[in-house]
């Protein structure tokens, strides 16, 4: 009987660790029981009680827009600012901006939100904008913070890239703006879409900071959420959750699935031509 390495055991023991509550949780989304704790046999209804529950189906709804241009945001954003850092020759300026971009990724969420939040109000007694915390407000903080993670992707890729390929394509006449777009946004493409679904995950996971700078009408499901558990996890939570594992591993199946034909596309690709 083959042994079992230490290293291999640790890497089980790390993925039951991971992922068995994960199962348990859903598992218990067909908990007939409104408690959570104790089971009472298989029924699907907290998934029908959950499509018709308003408030969570607004948030999901809100939380989706929010992310989706927050990260649209961020990416225009941390990219200007990743040629920044990568690109300008190296002067005080440039480094005052690099610590800037990265004061973010280690910065409290809590600071972050407070500053926001102050930073709104004054804005709204000196310019008389904005007028009241919303969607507005949030999508501009989770922007601001997700800039940051976008231009750390990117600045590493365009530091890998030739940068002769651009040089010789301005030889040739072509206009900086168009080597940008036709050249340089192709090659880091890859990293801009990293960067886009890290910053999409970060601000539909994000409850500190929209707590600070939301307002009525702009409740995410993180905050939904955390109010549900504070008055008592429901069994409804169970299924949202359950639903948001299902997309997120449907998702990765995909992903995997069209990556490896084009990997396997272009491996037969290579061996028709040999």
């Amino acid at each position: 009987m083959k042994r079992v390495g230490f290293s291999t055991f640790m890497l089980w023991v790390g993925l039951l660790f991971l992922y068995l509550p994960m199962l348990i949780l859903v598992i218990y989304s067909f908990n007939a029981s409104k408690l959570v704790t104790v089971w009472g046999g298989l029924s699907p209804k907290w998934y029908a009680e959950l499509f018709r529950d308003e408030q969570i189906l607004q948030a999901v709804w809100t939380s989706l827009r929010i992310a989706f241009f927050s990260s649209t945001m961020a990416v225009v954003i941390g990219t200007m600012a990743a040629f920044v850092m990568t690109r300008f020759r190296r002067s005080f300026a440039r480094l005052t901006l690099s610590n800037m971009i990265t004061a973010p990724l280690v910065m409290p969420d809590v600071i972050i939100g407070l500053s926001l939040l102050l930073l709104f109000v004054q804005m709204g007694d000196i310019f008389g904008w904005p007028a009241e915390r919303g969607m507005t407000t949030v999508w501009i903080a989770h922007s601001t913070f997700c800039a940051a993670y976008v231009a750390v992707v990117v600045s590493s890729r365009l530091r890998d890239l030739d940068f002769s390929i651009e040089e010789a394509a301005m030889d040739l006449g072509a206009r900086p703006l168009k080597v940008f777009f036709v050249i340089t946004v192709p090659m880091i493409a890859p990293a801009l879409v990293a960067g886009w679904l890290l910053s999409f995950s970060l601000s539909l996971d994000d409850l500190v900071i929209a707590s600070f700078v939301s307002g009525p009408g702009s409740t995410t499901l993180p905050m939904v959420v955390f109010s549900s558990v504070r008055l008592g996890v429901s069994p409804k939570i169970n299924a949202l959750a359950t639903l948001i594992i299902l997309a997120v591993s449907l998702f990765a199946f995909l992903s995997w699935y069209f990556a490896r034909r084009a990997e396997l596309k272009s491996r037969q690709q290579m061996a028709a031509e040999n």
